[in-house]
């Protein structure tokens, strides 16, 4: 019998597990795992047989606060065999002492992930709307003293202070990396005196046959903030564009709908430990599913 080792994931060996990840359907963006692999470099892992990578498994520490387990592959030839568990024992112990752990389940293993002590809170819905073309619509309705702006005129403190008052733990590394990347395009809200009242993130992911775009994080004062970075963007990018939304934010499901977005599936969003006290009723869109 050939047993698994599971090593740390090398630069080479990203745009192999990027490919897994489209095989799956999870429509990975163009630099993603790249920034996983960032936030934490002892965090995603890739497991051989011999020479043959079969699978891989992102537990990615943000603090001792808050972790995430995702970009959970085996392949399709060596399933059931053992191989999965042991990346997930392995992730698992890598978090072992972070205070709060999530993960994204689809319905066959939400139970089998109850049985490791996590607890099912909220479902997290994709969402996805076909834009045929860009089109110049009616101005964007804003408040008064209100501008979107391009990411790089606002100073990247403001965003990370804004970011870490709303979302389950702040994420500094990660968050930097994210909107610095040069795929996509980064908007922001801001008033007269450069205070930030919300930003977003369209990036082009991978779909299992061809491009699209994928927007997150989406984070606003208000539903109709949000609604017009949205907006922003579909007025300027053509073709699939994907967002996921969390359930601990009705009012974001509301907005996809008011805007035409169809509902493509659904994961179960599921903690192990204590979760952070921090209201998500202005997180319109996760950033990935990945690290949560």
């Amino acid at each position: 019998m050939t047993f698994l080792r599971i090593k740390e994931l090398e630069p080479q060996q990203i745009p192999l597990i990027t490919q897994w990840a489209r095989d799956e359907g999870f429509a990975p963006g163009v630099g993603d795992v790249e920034i996983y692999r960032h936030t934490d470099r002892q965090g995603v892992w890739i497991g051989w047989l011999g020479s043959e990578p079969v699978g891989c498994i992102a537990g990615v520490k943000y603090n001792l606060d808050y972790g995430f387990v995702g970009l959970y592959i085996v392949i399709p030839a060596h399933r059931g065999h053992g191989h999965g568990q042991a990346l997930w024992k392995h992730a698992l112990n890598h978090l072992s002492d972070v205070s709060c752990v999530g993960l994204e389940a689809i319905d066959t293993r939400i139970e089998d992930y109850s049985a490791w002590g996590f607890e099912a809170s909220t479902p997290t819905t994709r969402w996805q709307s076909i834009n045929p073309q860009p089109c110049e619509q009616d101005a964007i309705s804003l408040p008064e003293g209100m501008s979107i702006q391009s990411g790089e005129h606002m100073a990247s403190t403001a965003v990370q202070i804004y970011d870490a008052q709303r979302e389950l733990s702040p994420r500094p590394h990660f968050l930097a990396d994210w909107l610095s990347h040069p795929a996509g395009e980064v908007l922001t809200l801001r008033d007269q005196s450069g205070g930030c009242h919300g930003f977003a993130r369209i990036r082009p992911c991978f779909l299992r046959a061809g491009q699209g775009w994928r927007i997150g994080p989406l984070l606003a004062d208000t539903a109709d903030l949000a609604g017009a970075l949205l907006q922003s963007f579909i007025q300027h990018y053509s073709g699939v564009i994907l967002i996921d939304t969390p359930g601990l934010n009705p009012r974001a499901a509301d907005l996809m709908t008011k805007l035409g977005f169809e509902r493509q599936a659904q994961t179960m969003r599921m903690y192990r430990g204590v979760l952070p006290t921090v209201a998500m009723d202005e997180v319109f869109a996760l950033a990935c599913l990945e690290l949560g």
